[in-house]
């Protein structure tokens, strides 16, 4: 089949079939198993048109298409993460042939088998940490009440002390995330903070205080949900969020960087 090879992830050879309804980034061109040594890239077949060099940079402008591609990529690395652990690839990795892939793997075949090695069994879980806390209910207790007039001082001295309550809270917000991570980590193999989200791009009302990743053996992944539930209605203002499992993306290191 013509075209070239879009590469979703490495991993070892498996035996369960992909999901038939599996479609990967382009209709009509589900995943396929690449062989190479002790380990299977899954790639797909797309189209020139879409993802050579010059249309794919196109693309990547394109909000709604890097959305829809990225969905149909993780669709296919959530599949994966069900039946193997899978060391996966950056979004848009492309390659001429089926021999461009198998010399990325050549070339990388010890990294890759030591990665998977330290990711088989386990699984990635995504906690963030969010503070909802407004100005205007910083210091309630220090408002004018309706009516009654104040010198100028007293509104500096209002402002001030409303200035100092919500550093206050900031800070609590800083500590609480700061302690949080530290006990998740104690139950995890290994942790990654990552930068805050953008609230723009993510929409989630709040700001960002802690956006993490914890490697968790897959085995023991019941029990860290359970940990992490249980801080969820601890502190007001403070909202804690869960997600995955997820293939480990934050613990792939350099390897899950090659091919792009």
């Amino acid at each position: 089949m013509s075209g070239l090879r879009y590469v979703y992830a490495v991993c070892r050879p498996f035996g369960t079939t992909l999901p038939a309804q599996l479609t990967g980034v382009v209709a009509g061109m589900p995943p396929k198993r690449l062989t190479h040594h002790g380990l299977v890239a899954v790639v797909s077949h797309v189209p020139e048109a879409d993802f050579a060099e010059e249309p794919l940079r196109a693309h990547l402008e394109d909000l709604d298409w890097l959305a829809a591609t990225a969905r149909a990529h993780q669709s296919v690395i959530d599949a994966l993460t069900v039946v193997t652990s899978p060391l996966p690839l950056r979004l848009a990795t492309v390659f001429r042939d089926d021999s461009g892939v198998r010399t990325m793997m050549e070339a990388r075949e010890e990294t890759f088998l030591r990665t998977l090695d330290r990711l088989e069994g386990r699984v990635e879980w995504g906690v963030k940490v969010y503070a909802e806390f407004t100005e205007s209910s910083a210091a309630p207790e220090t408002r004018q009440p309706a009516g009654k007039a104040g010198t100028g001082r007293d509104y500096l001295r209002q402002r001030s002390s409303r200035r100092r309550a919500q550093e206050e809270k900031w800070e609590h917000a800083e500590e609480f995330a700061r302690r949080l991570h530290h006990h998740l980590s104690g139950h995890a193999e290994d942790a990654r903070i990552h930068a805050p989200q953008n609230a723009a791009l993510s929409r989630a009302a709040g700001q960002n205080v802690l956006n993490a990743a914890y490697l968790v053996p897959r085995s023991e992944s019941e029990e860290f949900v359970e940990l992490v539930d249980r801080t969820k209605s601890d502190e007001p203002g403070l909202r804690v969020e869960l997600t995955g499992p997820w293939a480990a993306y934050s613990f792939s290191g350099p390897a899950g960087e090659e091919g792009a």
